[in-house]
């Protein structure tokens, strides 16, 4: 089965989303670009937070992801989503990190599990250890307060600087956790 990728960004001040919700992600720029284009290509299965998928405001005509995603949801909603094809579905999950991610996994086969959406999630991930890499966006922004990427009571542990690439004053940040 493939690996785990978080794919998240913060502002230089390690906030996700200002105190609205809204996020820092730089999907608008990421468009068009060759990193989008490779993370699509090696992705083979979605994993995102409720919130991510509510942001779409119910059509995911388009999406850049044509793969299976899983939505981790205490709720799931009682329609799906428009935009749904043969490559592109929706599962909701409602038991938890560790199930989702297996459940993208074996969807996935050989290729890698992208996990998006918001810090809730990423720090699930992190405290699951479900990851086996981290994309971070470094956005040069700086917002004074919001939801911050990471959290108090996460696991210490160790990173490995695999690659830097930068980009509209945008620097992604690649690291191995493994």
């Amino acid at each position: 089965m493939g690996h785990v990728v978080l794919d998240m960004a913060m502002s230089l001040d390690g906030f996700a989303a200002d105190l609205a919700g809204r996020s820092v992600y730089p999907i608008d720029q990421l468009r068009g670009t060759p990193s989008l284009h490779e993370m699509i290509a090696r992705t083979g299965a979605v994993v995102m937070g409720r919130r991510a998928y509510d942001m779409a405001l119910g059509d995911f005509t388009g999406y850049e992801y044509q793969v299976p995603i899983f939505v981790l949801t205490h709720r799931p909603p009682l329609k799906t989503a428009k935009g749904t094809n043969d490559q592109l579905s929706f599962h909701f999950v409602t038991e938890g990190i560790r199930a989702a991610i297996a459940l993208a996994k074996a969807a996935a086969a050989e290729k890698q599990v992208t996990v998006i959406g918001g810090p809730s999630i990423f720090q699930q991930c992190i405290a699951e250890d479900c990851a086996d890499e981290w994309v971070i966006r470094l956005i040069p922004r700086m917002l004074g307060a919001g939801l911050p990427l990471l959290g108090g009571g996460n696991p210490a542990r160790a990173l490995s600087l695999v690659a830097t690439d930068q980009d509209s004053g945008r620097i992604d940040l690649l690291y191995s956790c493994r």
